[in-house]
């Protein structure tokens, strides 16, 4: 299986999901993940692991994990910020999750940091409650963007810290967003020419 057809969730740009992998206690590690969408049908979708991370560490004894889209705010902060184990690989929050294989296809160092992208193949894939909902880092840049950009030129707003603004979500829609975030981003740039601005002032 290859591609986004066996996955629950339509994938674009990096989809935000929580990962649980069963470790050397038997216990599941939970841990954010982000999901790569493909370029073309026939790839499959990739994750990257940086650092020697639980998450690595469990993908390479058990060479997979489960892959979950969940609701809740709060378990996406305990799986990125905190060390989280639970006796059963699905959270409370999850409305869908996927069995996943997950095979090294490349690694490198950056900047001193190792990292290692993962192809994950879907073994089985279930759902909870219908539409499963799925978040993109870039079109949440999007949304606060155009709030920053609204606020250019209000006397009550600091011009160069919404321009600093503009610049680090433009690059999250630049990292994270698919084809439509990134429409959307240009036309931002063309209503408000807020690039320019910046540097200008530099």
């Amino acid at each position: 299986m290859s591609g986004t057809a066996d996955w629950p969730v339509t994938l674009r740009g990096v989809t935000e999901s929580i990962v649980a992998t069963l470790g050397p206690n038997d216990r599941w590690n939970q841990a954010a993940l982000g999901l790569h969408a493909p370029d073309d049908d026939g790839d499959p979708v990739t994750a990257v692991t940086w650092g020697k991370t639980r998450t690595r560490g469990n993908f390479e004894r058990r060479g997979g994990g489960v892959i979950q889209f969940t609701t809740d705010p709060r378990e996406f902060v305990d799986a990125a910020l905190d060390v989280t184990e639970t006796d059963e690989p699905v959270r409370d929050g999850a409305v869908a999750w996927v069995d996943v294989d997950a095979r090294r296809i490349e690694e490198g160092v950056d900047e001193g940091t190792e990292w290692v992208r993962w192809a994950l193949t879907p073994r089985s894939a279930t759902v909870r409650d219908s539409p499963v909902p799925t978040i993109n880092r870039g079109f949440y840049a999007v949304v606060d963007a155009t709030v920053a950009a609204s606020r250019l030129d209000v006397p009550a707003f600091d011009t160069g810290t919404l321009l600093d603004r503009l610049d680090y979500f433009a690059e999250t829609v630049e990292r994270c967003g698919g084809p439509a975030e990134r429409e959307a981003f240009a036309r931002i740039d063309a209503l408000t020419e807020w690039r320019d601005r910046r540097n200008e002032s530099f």
